[in-house]
């Protein structure tokens, strides 16, 4: 058994490197290349940049030339391809409509779930791949067959919470070399490895919003209406609900000697709803495009109780509480009350360490 689990030779396995042009996806390539594999990298073009060497963005024009450049470093074949009609389909037109419906998307989850995983992984099995590797922080364990994913030992750096829609199908395909390092790990094997991009800085923004300024990059058609208070007053105005999230103290324009937190976001009659902070307050919420790496528990059945915990941010620490699900409608309840339940945020549920699978909050409850 090697160490991707096949019972046959590295160089006898052949691995399809999902290359970004970062260190963490070049480490992987170069890893799996050290350890002899058949390594072959591709890189996807998803985006046309007018500033292809911004800073702070990924999968650019610059992005590109590195990906070759660490190809060439490793010896290893490596192909681009243009995913740009895709992306915008499936990631950037679903990040737009998100904000126009009053929801706060999170466009790398979208991604992963389609552009990378799906249509990458396809063309991974049409070279007769084994698998294929990431550089994401995140472990699996498990054969090839019913895998389980757990957190990356390097907390800071996890990954998990993007990967909830990982299919059980996908999970059995992938391999993340990187889950037991830290970044300063990789770091070092990147400058071992003789990688120009040993230094280079990590992807901070939006990939397709590099200067961060999703308002302007958005540019719908802005519709005036009404700032409320919980009682329903009207205390103000606002240019547009897609300037806003739960949670956002800033930019609402009200002379207040107490802060005001946007506390609710109705579309339909185009209100923005402000209280205090103690109003971001919830324990419940409804759950939506479901996704579960549950290979032990029969989600199936009518009714259910699970004992899990869960985390409605990228970097925060999961948080004890029940999933249900009753007339076909999935739920999580927290044990206590926790802060800014956004709708069109991920829900990610954990096992311990164990990634359970999650969905996109629809509604908060209570």
């Amino acid at each position: 058994m090697n160490t991707l689990g096949f019972n046959k030779e590295p160089s006898k396995t052949t691995v399809v490197v999902a290359m970004s042009g970062g260190v963490d996806s070049s480490v992987t390539a170069g890893l799996l290349k050290e350890q002899g594999y058949n390594v072959i990298g591709i890189t996807l073009q998803l985006y046309e940049s007018k500033d292809s060497a911004k800073k702070g963005s990924c999968c650019s024009g610059l992005d590109i030339y590195d990906a070759r450049r660490v190809a060439q470093k490793l010896d290893i074949p490596h192909y681009v391809f243009n995913y740009e009609k895709t992306f915008k389909k499936e990631v950037i037109d679903y990040f737009i409509d998100s904000y126009a419906n009053g929801d706060t998307p999170i466009p790398c989850i979208k991604c992963n779930e389609t552009v990378k995983f799906r249509d990458l992984m396809s063309f991974a099995k049409k070279l007769e791949a084994d698998c294929m590797a990431t550089g994401h922080y995140v472990k699996r364990e498990g054969t090839t067959d019913k895998a389980l994913m757990y957190r990356a030992n390097d907390k800071t750096k996890d990954q998990s919470y993007f990967l909830f829609a990982t299919t059980q199908e996908q999970l059995d395909f992938l391999r993340f070399p990187l889950g037991s390092l830290t970044k300063n790990e990789t770091r070092d094997l990147a400058k071992k490895l003789g990688l120009n991009v040993h230094d280079k800085k990590d992807s901070q923004d939006i990939c397709f919003i590099p200067n961060g300024d999703y308002k302007s990059f958005i540019k719908l058609n802005s519709k005036e209406g009404n700032v409320l208070d919980r009682s329903g007053k009207i205390i103000g105005k606002h240019e547009g609900i897609h300037n806003f999230t739960i949670g956002q103290r800033r930019g609402m324009g009200i002379a207040s000697d107490k802060p005001f937190y946007v506390v609710d976001i109705l579309k339909d009659t185009n209100e923005i709803v402000v209280g205090d902070r103690e109003n971001l307050l919830g324990q419940s919420l409804i759950l939506d495009e479901l996704n579960f790496i549950m290979p032990d528990i029969d989600i199936s059945l009518p009714v259910l109780q699970i004992k899990c915990s869960a985390k409605i941010r990228s970097l925060s620490t999961p948080v004890e509480g029940t999933l249900h699900k009753k007339e076909n409608i999935f739920s999580f309840t927290f044990d206590s009350p926790i802060e800014s339940i956004t709708r069109g945020q991920a829900c990610v549920l954990y096992d311990n360490e164990r990634v359970l699978g999650g969905g996109i909050i629809k509604q908060k409850l209570n």
